[in-house]
């Protein structure tokens, strides 16, 4: 009966014994350590792109945090600005997501159509029926206007619901139905 209560605890002690050589030894002072030499996979703050071959660049804007962050995308060429608004509306990317970045318009808008008229882009949208307890409107119209006027044939946005003027929140909280530039969404824009 004795030699089976040994077992155990010499079982025990070898155990022991063998986790306490498994530690990396402890110093007195600290020290510098040399990282090993790279290369390192890229960090999540770097700026997103879907594709690094493109002719041109397409500014999007997406949001993070309560703010809008302007990504910009290598494209082959020019997008229309039906196109700019279809790629605003299908939202980050995978790679845009992992970097943190959301799309408010994901609740707040069902639709957008953008017309453009002499410099100022029209845009026709279609509130979301069913309420998604979203407060972020001010974020996704901010969204459409940044990346439209980041544009170089647009001047300014309007919106319009049943083809009259939709008044929408601005960066201030204000609601306006006048035509909207960037400058309307500043406080709001960080870029990273």
């Amino acid at each position: 009966m004795i030699g089976a209560r040994r077992v155990p605890v010499a079982v025990a002690a070898v155990v022991l014994t063998l986790v306490a050589a498994c530690g990396v030894p402890g110093e007195d002072r600290p020290r510098a350590v040399t990282p090993p030499p790279g290369p390192f996979p890229p960090t999540a703050t770097a700026a997103p792109t879907t594709a690094e071959t493109g002719a041109v660049t397409e500014v999007l804007y997406f949001s993070r945090e309560d703010r809008l962050v302007p990504v910009i995308r290598r494209i082959d060429e020019v997008p229309t600005v039906d196109v700019q608004m279809r790629d605003l509306l299908a939202g980050p990317t995978h790679t845009e997501r992992d970097d943190g970045l959301t799309n408010a318009l994901t609740g707040a808008l069902s639709n957008a159509e953008v017309e453009l008229v002499d410099g100022q882009a029209r845009v026709t949208v279609t509130p979301t029926v069913a309420d998604t307890g979203r407060t972020d409107e001010m974020l996704a119209y901010g969204q459409i206007v940044c990346t439209l006027t980041a544009r170089a044939d647009v001047d300014a946005v309007i919106f319009l619901r049943d083809g009259a003027p939709l008044s929408v929140p601005r960066g201030d909280h204000s609601l306006s139905s006048d035509p909207l530039t960037a400058a309307d969404y500043a406080v709001l824009i960080t870029l990273r």
